[in-house]
C-alpha cells in the first residue's frame, strides 16, 4: 500500500473519518482526494483484529450507552506479525488507515481533458496520475500531474457518487460517448465553465449543477453507493445533491463523549484491563468470586489488596453501570463538578481533578459553582456520520451512514487529557427567569422555525428529538461568549477550548457548562486554563464577556437575526459576535441568542444578566 498522506489521530474521529473526503499532496507534490476507508479495513489491514488489538481503550459508561465492549483508538505505529524474516528478525507492519481514489474523474489543468481515472498514465507504484499528452512538452512540467473535480453528488442518507460527466454534457444523436470530455473555462464563476464532448462537440454550462432538482430532472437518482465499505451499493430514495468536494456540508461526524468521573478513572479500573469485559458478561455474577480468586488476583499487580475487598469493588462497579442512565451521561458528571468537594478519590483518581473555587461576590446572584477543572479525561467515539445537514439526535432524522458494514463490538475512539473550568449558574434565578413572558416569547419564534426545517426534512408526523428552551440557548450562548474572552484575554486560541452544555429539566435539573482543552498526550496540559478558572481572574472574564454581548459589529442586522444565516437556529448571532470554530462548538453554531445574555435596546430586561449589567454602569 502507497502512503499518500499523515492526518491526526483525533482528526480520525472528528474532520477525516470514514467515509470522509480527503484532499492530499503527494511527495512529488500532485493533488489526491481520497475517501477514507471503512472499519472493515482497519480490520483487515490488521494482525490482531477486532478487541484483540493492543490500540484498545474503554471507558464503561459510554461502551454501555453505545452497546460496545470496547473502542479502538485510529491505527499508528508498527505491529508485530508474529513471523521472524530470513534474518531471524522479528517482522513488523506499518499501521495505516486505507483510503481509496475518490473521485474517479480528474482533468488536465493543460489541455483541460476530463476523463475517468483508468484513462490516465501511472507510474508503477507511485499514486499519481500525469497526462501522458501533455507531460514533458516544451515549456511545461516533466509531469503534468491531472486534478480530481470539485464536483461530487451526495444524499442525505450519506451515499457518495460520480457527477454523471456524461449525462450532463447531453450528447447529440449518434455520438458513440467514446471521445473525451472536456472542462473548459471560458469565464467566471460557474456560469463560465462547460462541459465539452470532443466528439460531438455538445456542451453545457455548470450554472445549473447546484439547483436541488438539477439531477432529478435528467433522471439521475441517488447511486446508492458507499466508496468506504466494501459492498455493493443499495437502493436509495433520498434526492440526490451536488455539492463541492472540499464542502462542509460533504461531512458532519456524529460523537458521543464522556468525561471520567468516579469511581470510571481510577488505577483499579485500568489494572482490571480485559478482564473488565469479562466481567461485564457474567450472566452469573456469583461467579464472580471465582474468577477473581483463580485468575485476577494471580495476575494482580495493583495496589495489594485481599479477594474480599476486590470482590466488593467489582461487585460495587457493576452496581453503579447497571444504574447508569445512558439517555443522559451528563447528569452524573454534573453531579461530581458541583459536589463542592476537592480532589475527589484522595489521590487515586489521577483523571479526574477538581477545585471548587468561591463564587465572586459580584456575581453570587447569578453564579452557583465556580469550579476549576485541574485534571479530565475524555473519550471520544465516532458513532457514523451524515451529509448534507448535522444529524439532529435522533434516529428518525434519518439514516445515519455507517462506519462499516456490519456492525462491530468496537468503535474508533481517542481518549484526550486536559483541563477546565466549570460554571454552573444559580438554578433559582434561572428557573423564575426562564418562566418570564420575556424569555417564552423570544424562544417561541425560534423554537416554531426549528421545528418547521425538522418537519420538511422528516414529514409532519416525526416529533423533533430535541426540545428548544431559553435555559439551552442561555448558557449555550454564554459559553460561546465565554470562550471568545478567554481567547483575547489568555492567549488560547478559541479553536483549542471547546464547551460542554449541562442543560436539563425535571427530575435531571442541570444548569451549567464546562470549558475545557485537551491533548492526546497522557501528560495532558499545562494547566493554565484551569488557572485562569481562580475567582478573582474567572469573575473578571465572565463579567467582560457578558459586556461583550451587548454590541455586535454587524448590528442592527445581527441583533434582528438577519445576519445569522443559519436556517432560523439562530437569533442575535452570527460570525462576528458569536460563533466559534465547528471544533468547539456542540451543535455546530445553531441555537444561540445573545439577547439572552443581556438584553435588547427595546427589552433590556430580557437578559439574565440585565440587572448585573445596571449595577456595573
Amino acid at each position: 500500500m502507497t502512503q499518500i498522506g499523515k492526518i491526526r489521530r483525533s482528526q480520525v474521529i472528528s474532520t477525516y473519518g470514514p467515509g470522509a473526503i480527503v484532499d492530499f499532496r503527494s511527495p512529488a507534490g500532485a493533488p489526491i482526494s481520497a475517501v477514507s476507508g471503512g472499519l472493515d479495513d482497519w480490520d483487515e489491514r490488521s494482525v490482531r483484529k477486532g478487541l484483540l488489538n493492543d490500540q484498545v481503550i474503554h471507558e464503561p459508561r459510554l461502551e454501555k450507552k453505545l452497546g460496545v465492549e470496547g473502542f479502538r483508538t485510529p491505527p499508528v505505529g508498527d505491529e508485530k506479525t508474529g513471523r521472524r524474516d530470513s534474518k531471524g528478525r522479528p517482522e513488523q507492519q506499518t499501521r495505516d488507515i486505507p483510503a481509496m481514489r475518490f473521485p474517479n474523474w480528474l482533468f488536465c489543468p493543460t489541455c483541460d481533458l476530463l476523463q475517468h481515472s483508468r484513462h490516465w498514465a501511472q507510474d508503477p507504484g507511485k499514486p499519481e496520475l500525469h497526462c501522458p499528452q501533455c507531460s514533458g512538452r516544451p515549456g511545461k512540467p516533466k509531469k503534468q500531474y491531472v486534478v480530481p473535480v470539485r464536483f461530487v453528488v451526495a444524499c442525505e442518507n450519506g451515499h457518495l457518487g460520480e457527477f454523471p460527466w456524461n449525462a450532463w454534457c447531453g450528447h447529440a444523436d449518434g455520438c458513440t460517448r467514446k471521445q473525451p470530455l472536456k472542462l473548459v473555462s471560458e469565464g467566471a464563476g460557474l456560469a463560465g465553465l462547460y462541459v465539452v464532448c470532443t466528439g460531438c462537440r455538445s456542451r453545457k454550462s455548470m450554472a445549473t449543477a447546484f439547483s436541488q432538482s438539477s439531477l432529478e430532472r435528467m433522471g439521475n437518482k441517488c447511486s446508492g453507493r458507499s466508496p468506504w465499505l466494501p459492498k455493493p451499493a443499495e437502493l436509495c430514495d433520498r434526492r440526490p445533491t451536488v455539492i463541492q468536494r472540499g464542502a462542509s456540508t460533504a461531512y458532519f461526524q456524529i460523537v458521543e463523549s464522556a468525561i471520567d468521573i468516579p469511581p470510571w478513572g481510577d488505577g483499579f479500573q485500568e489494572q482490571l484491563g480485559d478482564y473488565w469485559r469479562r466481567l461485564t458478561r457474567m450472566a452469573d455474577r456469583s461467579k464472580i468470586p471465582v474468577l477473581v480468586k483463580e485468575e485476577i488476583m494471580e495476575d494482580w499487580y495493583g495496589s495489594p489488596m485481599s479477594a474480599a475487598e476486590m470482590i466488593a469493588k467489582i461487585e460495587l462497579r457493576l452496581h453503579l453501570l447497571d444504574k447508569v442512565d445512558t439517555d443522559n451521561l451528563r447528569f452524573e458528571e454534573y453531579a461530581h463538578l458541583t459536589s463542592g468537594e476537592t480532589d475527589i478519590g484522595g489521590g487515586e483518581l489521577p483523571s479526574f481533578q477538581i477545585h471548587p473555587e468561591a463564587v465572586p461576590p459580584g456575581l453570587s446572584g447569578f453564579i452557583h459553582h465556580l469550579v476549576r477543572v485541574e485534571r479530565l479525561r475524555e473519550v471520544r467515539a465516532r458513532k457514523g456520520f451524515t451529509r448534507l445537514t448535522p444529524f439532529e439526535g435522533g434516529l428518525q432524522d434519518r439514516k445515519m451512514a455507517p462506519l462499516s458494514s456490519q456492525p462491530r463490538k468496537w468503535l474508533p475512539a481517542v481518549e484526550v487529557f486536559g483541563e477546565g473550568i466549570f460554571i454552573g449558574l444559580n438554578e433559582t434565578r434561572l428557573a423564575g427567569w426562564e418562566e418570564s413572558i420575556e424569555a417564552q416569547s423570544r424562544i417561541a419564534g425560534l423554537r416554531a422555525d426549528v421545528e418547521r426545517a425538522w418537519h420538511e426534512r422528516n414529514g409532519p408526523d416525526v416529533p423533533p428529538p430535541m426540545h428548544i428552551t431559553p435555559r439551552l440557548i442561555l448558557i449555550h450562548s454564554l459559553a460561546h461568549a465565554f470562550i471568545k474572552r478567554l481567547a483575547l484575554d489568555c492567549g488560547y486560541s478559541s479553536s483549542s477550548v471547546r464547551e460542554r452544555l449541562y442543560v436539563g429539566g425535571g427530575s435531571q435539573p442541570m444548569c451549567g457548562f464546562l470549558v475545557y482543552t485537551s491533548a492526546p498526550d497522557s501528560d495532558g496540559t499545562l494547566g493554565g486554563l484551569s488557572r485562569q478558572g481562580r475567582s478573582e481572574r474567572a469573575a473578571k472574564t465572565l463579567l467582560q464577556a457578558i459586556h461583550d454581548t451587548e454590541w455586535c459589529s454587524s448590528d442592527p442586522l445581527c441583533s434582528e437575526g438577519i445576519n445569522s444565516l443559519s436556517d432560523g437556529a439562530n437569533l442575535a448571532a452570527c460570525h462576528c459576535c458569536s460563533f466559534l470554530p465547528e471544533t468547539a462548538c456542540e451543535y455546530f453554531n445553531k441555537y444561540l441568542d445573545r439577547a439572552l445574555l443581556s438584553g435588547r435596546a427595546n427589552d433590556p430586561g430580557l437578559g439574565f444578566f440585565a440587572d448585573l449589567l445596571l449595577e456595573g454602569e
